[in-house]
């Protein structure tokens, strides 16, 4: 009997923690797993702002997925672009552009979420993300960049004014994390310029919700809003952008504030693989998935992760959030219940209580709230950072954020630009490639036409 082939799609929490528990469970001759993903490590997105900030180096947070000593899992270079559940076909465009069709018996879908944008006239062309590493990297060359300018500019000049104008949307984590570490980076910087004042320096973080991460309450809130404010960071609450220019932007208030850098951290959609397959969606986009993480009417297909609405069976909510914490463990119940499937025992649902949430403002500043108790200051700080060195899957990784903590704590920062895309504008566009997938219609002409 030939061995069964099981393909999982993205090596973020999700995906790496599904092969993972595979490798384990599974002997070599049970199952080929291939693993579809562009890079071969997995990306420890929640410490992106530190890498921004230049607190930690893009390695530090780039787990390879090399050093497992069970690694047999043959690595795919490339991204899944379109699904065909029926033919049983995943449809991947490879780093050099080939678009290859690769036969599945079971599929695991964990290809996460990209950056939500609104039809707003210029965004695109001028906003930034923080989604990926190289984001993360062009976007402190761009900050120290725009630093390196403003010097050379005349004072008072509308050019030196537009240049020390930052401005974050999104109050989630992301665009709370990005606005205060970055906001430490420029004022620390800022004591190399001697033809600079801090108090030219301008930070804004907008966003359209009423309240600062509402996740964590309405106290953590009020204080993680207290310690941007004390900052220096002007924090704008139920306002949105209605325009992006070159040299500013207009709010949906009326305000037009200088800014060269836009930075969009308001929330994240499902991948656009999702809209390849043709199935169930919910309200957010994500796929529709039973308590097991089956796709419903897709023969060996799970989904999870941010690109799935998995029911919360232990949270109280409808569907799990889109956290970590939740992702790692559904790719370990995605494995099991792929195992299972495979030698004919029942599967399991999916079930956890989330167990908190934890914000690292940077310098002594956090608030956290882990097992439902309230922290801030120092001690919340601590617990982020705490949480954050354990969950990295390797010692090698482990080692290399904890060595940069450290250095950055005794030895500060030299706010030097490697040079990363100096020519290119590094905007939302030129970094998450959304216009790379096929249409549904696409897909089943591929997948046709190779069946003939």
């Amino acid at each position: 009997m030939a061995r069964q082939r099981i393909v999982v799609v993205g090596a973020g929490f999700a995906g790496v923690a599904c092969v993972r528990r595979l490798e384990r469970t599974l002997a070599p001759g049970e199952a080929e797993i291939l693993l579809v993903t562009p890079f071969s490590y997995q990306l420890y997105l929640p410490l992106l702002p530190q890498v921004a900030s230049g607190v930690l180096t893009p390695q530090s947070v780039a787990v390879s997925l090399r050093r497992s000593r069970r690694h047999r899992t043959r690595i795919v270079p490339g991204g899944a672009v379109g699904v065909d559940t029926r033919a049983k076909i995943c449809v991947i465009r490879k780093i050099t552009g080939e678009l290859v069709d690769q036969p599945y018996d079971y599929l695991v879908l964990a290809p996460g979420s990209v950056t939500r944008t609104f039809d707003i006239p210029g965004l695109a062309e001028h906003g930034r993300g923080m989604k990926t590493l190289a984001e993360a990297a062009h976007l402190r060359d761009h900050v120290i960049a725009q630093l390196d300018l403003a010097d050379a500019a005349a004072p008072g000049s509308a050019e030196r004014a537009s240049r020390l104008g930052f401005v974050v949307v999104g109050g989630g984590y992301a665009g709370t994390e990005t606005a205060a570490s970055l906001q430490r980076l420029t004022t620390n910087a800022v004591g190399r310029y001697p033809r600079l004042d801090r108090r030219e320096i301008s930070w804004h973080l907008v966003d359209v919700a009423p309240k600062l991460m509402p996740e964590l309450g309405d106290r953590l809130g009020r204080a993680a809003l207290d310690v941007l404010r004390r900052r220096g960071i002007e924090v704008s609450l139920g306002a949105s952008v209605a325009k992006a220019g070159p040299e500013d932007v207009t709010l949906t208030d009326g305000r037009v504030l200088p800014c060269r850098t836009l930075i969009w951290t308001a929330g994240v959609a499902a991948s656009p693989l999702v809209a390849t397959l043709g199935a169930e969606t919910a309200k957010s986009g994500r796929l529709v998935v039973a308590a097991d993480l089956r796709v419903p009417g897709a023969d060996g297909a799970f989904a999870l992760g941010d690109a799935a609405a998995v029911p919360d069976l232990a949270g109280g909510g409808t569907v799990c959030p889109p956290t970590a914490q939740h992702a790692e463990r559904q790719g370990r119940v995605a494995a099991d219940n792929v195992v299972a499937t495979l030698k004919g025992t029942p599967l399991r649902p999916y079930a956890h209580k989330d167990l908190g949430l934890v914000v690292d403002l940077g310098g002594r500043d956090g608030v956290s709230r882990p097992l439902g108790i309230d922290l801030r200051g120092m001690p919340a700080q601590a617990v982020a950072r705490g949480y954050h060195w354990a969950a990295l899957r390797t010692g090698a990784a482990k080692t290399r954020v904890m060595t940069n903590w450290l250095l950055n704590a005794v030895a500060g920062d030299d706010f030097v630009r490697t040079g990363f895309q100096t020519y290119k504008p590094g905007t939302l566009r030129d970094f998450e490639y959304t216009d790379h997938y096929l249409t549904p219609e696409e897909v089943r002409a591929r997948t046709a036409t190779d069946g003939g």
